[in-house]
């Protein structure tokens, strides 16, 4: 079998490399780009799993590359969805303190997003509250209402067809195995031969870690999968939630809480909570692969982290396990969800990365040396904010091409 040559391989079809693909070809269409998927389909697993919201950047930190990168990458997702004809909605969300003790964590969180300047920010009361959400429960509120949903899986779809007529390869069934960097190109192992290529971008997703280490990259930071279960409120209950009903988030602990999700599609999903994989791609209860559960728990860092949240650690799996506990929970937001107005399903799971201290990884971290480029932790708002994140893999790819010789 002859070996192919390209100018860029993109490893990982989901949103994030398939932005990177188009925004290579948008600023070089002369480019030979070809992008892997092991899958048989395209934008699979995060792309497909997550809750579909588009985040107006209320959370991260001022000056992180997720506050800038959030921000703009939610411009360029509208505008390409309303090229596309690709339907989205800023329905709004409403974070909501439930007592006294959060009000100092929601005017922290109204400083932090006005620095981030989110757009048309409304700290309310209770009759404005429930003016918005007639069955949202809450003493104080904080309305983003550019926030908005979208089916981040139709807009990755959208984005390869666009690659596919701008003349880019795109393989699914076949995976990378190995990286070996020769001078001035790569060589890129995979399931059906190999691919010498000028620049190899990796976007990976649940398997950047991996492939990381494939490449001799850093070991850390670590993937660690977090699953998050849903329950979807019957059709007869729909009504209960307009937009997008949010808890306070709480820096002592690392990831947001229950919350309410309006989906494009008209359904709504209430949760998650967020509980430890047993598998890279464990969607399931019972999905358990025993070397990467071990792999897991025998590193440093998630003994730290496991040590310092064992009481909320149990409370997410009690919850997981036992309905009553999650729609308790639940009913702290909506006081008048029940529990036979809840279905469970659906389920994703999050690439976390995991330092060896065991602090989570806060912000996107994207680079590599060489002929390599890696994507190694891009959560949430890493859907929103794919375009502003490929243009820049991109940008860092072509200057590396352009220079003929590897990037330290």
């Amino acid at each position: 079998m002859s070996t192919e040559r390209f100018d860029v391989v993109v490893v990982g079809g989901g949103i994030l490399g398939l932005a990177t693909a188009y925004q290579l070809l948008t600023s070089r269409p002369d480019l030979r780009i070809v992008i892997l998927e092991k899958e048989a389909d395209l934008a699979t697993h995060q792309s497909g799993h997550n809750s579909g919201v588009l985040h107006a950047g209320l959370y991260y930190a001022p000056g992180s590359l997720k506050a800038r990168l959030c921000r703009h990458g939610k411009a360029l997702i509208e505008e390409f969805a309303e090229r596309h004809g690709i339907p989205f909605e800023r329905c709004g969300k409403l974070v909501v303190a439930l007592d006294e003790g959060e009000l100092g964590r929601l005017a922290a969180l109204r400083e932090r997003a006005i620095a981030n300047r989110v757009p048309g920010l409304e700290e309310m009361g209770p009759e404005r509250i429930v003016e918005i959400e007639p069955e949202a429960a809450g003493i104080r509120g904080l309305w983003s209402p550019e926030t908005g949903i979208i089916d981040f899986r139709r807009v990755a779809l959208a984005i390869a067809e666009e690659l596919r007529d701008q003349g880019a390869t795109i393989h699914t069934g076949r995976a990378a195995t190995g990286f070996e960097e020769r001078g001035t190109e790569a060589l890129v192992s995979t399931t059906r031969g190999d691919i010498v290529a000028r620049q190899v971008i990796a976007c990976a997703g649940l398997h950047a870690g991996r492939l990381a280490r494939l490449s001799n990259a850093p070991a850390d930071p670590r993937i660690v999968p977090f699953r998050g279960d849903y329950y979807t409120l019957h059709p007869s209950a729909r009504g209960m939630v307009r937009g997008l009903i949010y808890p306070v988030p709480d820096p002592r602990f690392p990831f947001l809480g229950v919350h309410f999700t309006k989906r494009i599609d008209g359904a709504v999903w209430a949760g998650p909570n967020a509980v430890l994989a047993f598998a890279l791609e464990g969607y399931r209860r019972r999905d358990l692969r025993p070397l990467e559960l071990a792999s897991t728990l025998a590193y440093p860092g998630f003994i730290r982290l496991a040590g310092r949240h064992l009481r909320t650690g149990a409370a997410e799996m009690w919850r997981d396990w036992w309905k009553p506990a999650f729609v308790k929970e639940l009913q702290r937001y909506v006081p008048r969800i029940c529990a036979d107005q809840l279905t469970f399903g659906p389920s994703g799971v999050r690439a976390q990365a995991l330092a060896r201290d065991g602090t989570l990884v806060d912000d996107f971290v994207l680079g590599g040396s060489g002929r390599v480029l890696h994507v190694r932790n891009a959560p949430s708002p890493g859907a929103t904010s794919s375009l502003a994140i490929g243009r820049m893999l991109a940008q860092t790819a072509l200057e590396r091409l352009a220079d003929g010789r590897p990037a330290g």
